[in-house]
């Protein structure tokens, strides 16, 4: 590998936060998911995780719209939510599902500078009531329109970026939070990456 592809590989890494990710449950479209991984590697996310515990398993995801982010990206496939939540969390202190309930809060009022898991339910029928009860919480973006939801790889891109300024301002991005092995395992596997 080259000094040039590694210090761009390494300056990549060093703003990855391990701290955030995202669960998608049950999407359909891998459309979707893979819009969503392209935010998700935009704000420097490198876990997601997929559960697919009422639809089958995704054999791939849509190249074009995830600009191959899939390969830069380390995703997590369950089928059954008590495992996938076991996961979650040894990773995460907080497990926070979108859903539309009277005791939802708004998206500005969560604090995305902690260790947070967010889940995002599939395109018809949201997040299962299953998931919810597992949760700690559910919030809402807010909206003013007579159609109360967002596409979901949008819904998430929203929700991303306002993790995003949180941990910008909170300086998250200003220091290095990979360690150790992950960090050399990911650089070194990234080195056979073609981009």
């Amino acid at each position: 590998m080259t000094p040039e592809r590694t210090e761009r590989l390494t300056t990549v890494l060093n703003k990855r936060q391990p701290d955030l990710t995202v669960v998608l449950e049950n999407v359909f479209d891998p459309h979707n998911i893979s819009a969503v991984m392209r935010t998700a590697d935009a704000v420097g996310i490198q876990d997601i995780y997929i559960l697919n515990h009422k639809i089958p398993p995704h054999r791939k995801f849509g190249a074009r719209s995830s600009s191959s982010a899939a390969k830069w990206l380390t995703i997590h496939q369950f089928t059954d939510a008590e495992e996938c939540f076991a996961a979650l969390r040894k990773n995460y202190q907080k497990i926070y599902t979108t859903h539309l309930s009277t005791d939802a809060v708004g998206l500005h009022e969560l604090n995305l500078t902690e260790s947070v898991a967010l889940v995002f339910g599939n395109e018809h029928t949201g997040v299962t009531d299953e998931i919810i009860a597992m949760a700690d919480g559910n919030f809402i973006i807010p909206q003013v329109g007579i159609i109360k939801s967002l596409n979901i790889s949008v819904a998430c891109a929203v929700t991303l970026y306002e993790a995003f300024r949180q941990k910008n301002n909170a300086g998250h991005y200003n220091q290095r939070k990979l360690q150790g092995d992950k960090l050399d395992g990911l650089l070194n596997e990234w080195g056979f990456v073609e981009e």
